[in-house]
């Protein structure tokens, strides 16, 4: 199932990107790039064209729910999971408005993030 897809992560944290970039690799994806602000998901998401996005909510510059709509914009199909901390529930619903698939909730269990990947890519 993971075999060959490809993940471009976006979070502002850096432990955060490294936190779900080790889930995903140790589940046999491959991790293409990682972006820190709306703006550079966007971009990057043009150049790489990736399987799944992992996207936060709450950045700097460009937040997730507007790259969520400039990357829908670009491709209808994306497949993008947002990743929330608790009490975002309004930004979540938003989100998934927006084009998102579905959403894992910070702090993560590697378990849940991995079977919200799999929902998105099936």
């Amino acid at each position: 199932m993971a075999k060959g897809k490809r993940v471009l992560i976006v979070d502002d944290a850096i432990f955060m990107r490294t936190m779900i970039g080790d889930i995903l690799r140790q589940a046999g994806y491959e991790v293409v790039a990682e972006a820190s602000t709306g703006a550079e998901a966007v971009q990057k998401f043009k150049e790489l064209k990736p399987d799944l996005v992992t996207m936060d909510i709450v950045m700097p510059d460009m937040g997730g729910i507007d790259a969520v709509r400039e990357i829908i914009k670009i491709d209808p199909h994306a497949r993008i999971l947002m990743c929330s901390a608790m009490g975002q529930q309004g930004l979540v619903v938003e989100a998934i408005q927006a084009g998102a698939r579905e959403f894992v909730v910070k702090p993560f269990q590697p378990s849940r993030v991995l079977e919200a990947v799999q929902r998105v890519l099936s």
